[in-house]
């Protein structure tokens, strides 16, 4: 009986192990080919080393001179940096856990996760000439730990709409009062089921990516939201997580962009309709190639000969022996790519 026993132990043992070596030898998900483009630039690595610390960019356009812009990012382990189109990195300010970022005019807001139960909004003015980052304080935003936030697009003195998503997948949409300290009021709310983070505005409309679920677009509707899933995960178009949201105007159409993360790859949509049009991969080249994406960003616009028809923007998870970056692409170089 105890040798049938040690038997049948090691015929389970051998089975598992067989599983498990199945398991780890598995290729990762491959959704849709994407069409390949290459980095016209980085920026300099986050101060934050051998950690997953890069996470989210936004791009500061100067509104006297609108070929010159700058790169808000943070280092969600340590602050924000700001950067310049060359990747240089010319201001950072301490500011502990901030994830996400986004700015309005000069004013810019991240999502505070530095206390995990109580979520808030760190505001902050940026000094274009500089450059420098002033802290204005902290606005309270709910329970809830502060993941993920962006900004509707505002005219310049309009008060600033703000959404935050907790990490639960909460949605909170308000008003962001910058007047002495910093408050949010809600507007409206709504609940995604699991985790989600990555958002932006198309005009009133939000969009919303569920990590494991796909792409959410939220109407309000009083204090709630209508809510319809436009892009799930399908492991073609976009493959889990979907991280990053951004969106672009290209020869007077709209396109909505994720963050493809599972296979390294961006799933680009047109608006309104959410059609997609296709996928494109950052390869490498004469910077490397990007991977594992959170937070992405994407402007319209001549930045001069580097970027003479607008910029996409990416997170790189795994910028080989340096500590993690953004990349920078022409977006005349994805459009031609993917037809647009």
């Amino acid at each position: 009986m105890a040798a049938t026993g040690n038997w049948k132990l090691l015929t389970s043992l051998v089975f598992a192990s067989s599983l498990a070596g199945c398991a780890a030898g598995a290729p990762m998900i491959s959704g849709l080919p994407p069409v390949p483009v290459t980095a016209s630039g980085e920026t300099q690595p986050v101060g934050t080393n051998r950690a997953d610390a890069a996470d989210d960019p936004a791009i500061w356009i100067d509104p006297a001179n609108p070929n010159r812009a700058l790169i808000v990012a943070t280092d969600k382990k340590a602050g924000l940096h700001v950067y310049d189109l060359t990747g240089k990195d010319v201001a950072f300010t301490q500011a502990g856990l901030v994830n996400n970022v986004d700015v309005a005019g000069d004013i810019i807001v991240a999502s505070d996760r530095n206390d995990g139960v109580n979520a808030h909004l760190a505001v902050f003015r940026l000094d274009a000439e500089g450059p420098a980052i002033v802290p204005l304080g902290r606005a309270a935003a709910g329970t809830g730990e502060a993941y993920g936030l962006c900004l509707k697009k505002s005219a310049p003195g309009q008060p600033i709409t703000a959404a935050l998503i907790v990490k639960d997948g909460s949605v909170r949409v308000g008003t962001l009062a910058i007047d002495g300290t910093p408050g949010f009021t809600v507007q409206w709310e709504h609940k995604i089921a699991t985790q989600s983070e990555g958002c932006v505005f198309d005009g009133d409309t939000l969009y919303v990516g569920e990590e494991d679920g796909g792409i959410w677009e939220l109407k309000p509707n009083g204090n709630a939201a209508i809510a319809r899933l436009v892009a799930p995960v399908d492991n073609r178009r976009l493959v889990a997580d979907v991280e990053g949201l951004a969106t672009i105007d290209h020869k007077g159409r709209r396109y909505l962009i994720a963050s493809s993360q599972g296979d390294n790859a961006y799933a680009v949509f047109r608006l309104p309709g959410v059609e997609y049009v296709g996928r494109f991969a950052v390869a490498a080249g004469a910077f490397g190639a990007t991977s594992e994406t959170d937070g992405i960003e994407a402007v319209a616009g001549n930045f001069g000969p580097a970027y003479p028809d607008g910029i996409f923007l990416a997170q790189d998870g795994d910028n080989g022996a340096l500590a993690q970056n953004f990349k920078l692409v022409r977006w005349d170089r994805i459009a031609a790519a993917l037809g647009l």
